[in-house]
C-alpha cells in the first residue's frame, strides 16, 4: 500500500476533528472530536513506521510503540474529561460550552442567579448592585 492513502485518510480525520472542536458547543462532542484528532495521529504514526521500517529494514517499530502510548493517554484523557463534564453538568445544569464560558467570565456566578442565592435567599450588600449592573450590561 502506498503511503499517500493513509496520509490522506489521516488528514481527513484530523480536519473533521478540528472542525468538531471549533464548531461544537457540547463538551462531550468536543471530547469526541479530540479523539478523532488523536486517532488521525495514530494512523500517521503506524503508516510512517511501516513505510520507514521497509526502507531501513528496522525491527524496532518505534511508531507503533508511540501509538500504544497515545492510545493509553487518550483513554485517560477521555475518562478524566467525561468525569469533569459530568461534574460540571451536575453543578451548572448544562454542558453547553458557551454558557459555561459566560459563567466563568463573571456574567453570572453559580451561587447567584438573578440576584438570588441558589437556596432562595436574596443577596445583600454592595456586590448585589454590581451584579445587577453586570446583568443589565449583558442583556443590553
Amino acid at each position: 500500500m502506498h503511503l499517500a492513502y493513509p496520509a490522506v485518510l489521516s488528514a481527513l480525520l484530523f480536519c473533521t476533528g478540528l472542525y468538531g472542536v471549533l464548531a461544537r458547543r457540547n463538551a462531550i462532542l468536543v471530547l469526541m472530536s479530540v479523539e478523532l484528532m488523536l486517532n488521525a495521529v495514530n494512523l500517521n504514526l503506524v503508516a510512517f513506521d511501516v513505510w520507514l521500517s521497509r526502507a531501513a529494514e528496522e525491527t524496532l517499530h518505534s511508531g507503533q510503540a508511540l501509538t500504544l502510548f497515545t492510545i493509553a493517554i487518550a483513554a485517560a484523557e477521555i475518562g478524566i474529561g467525561l468525569a469533569i463534564v459530568l461534574a460540571v453538568y451536575r453543578n451548572r445544569g448544562t454542558s453547553d460550552i458557551d454558557k459555561l464560558r459566560d459563567t466563568a467570565e463573571g456574567h453570572q456566578t453559580g451561587h447567584e442567579i438573578d440576584g438570588h442565592d441558589t437556596d432562595g435567599r436574596g443577596t445583600e450588600g454592595p456586590d448585589s448592585e454590581a451584579l445587577a449592573a453586570q446583568k443589565a450590561e449583558a442583556t443590553a
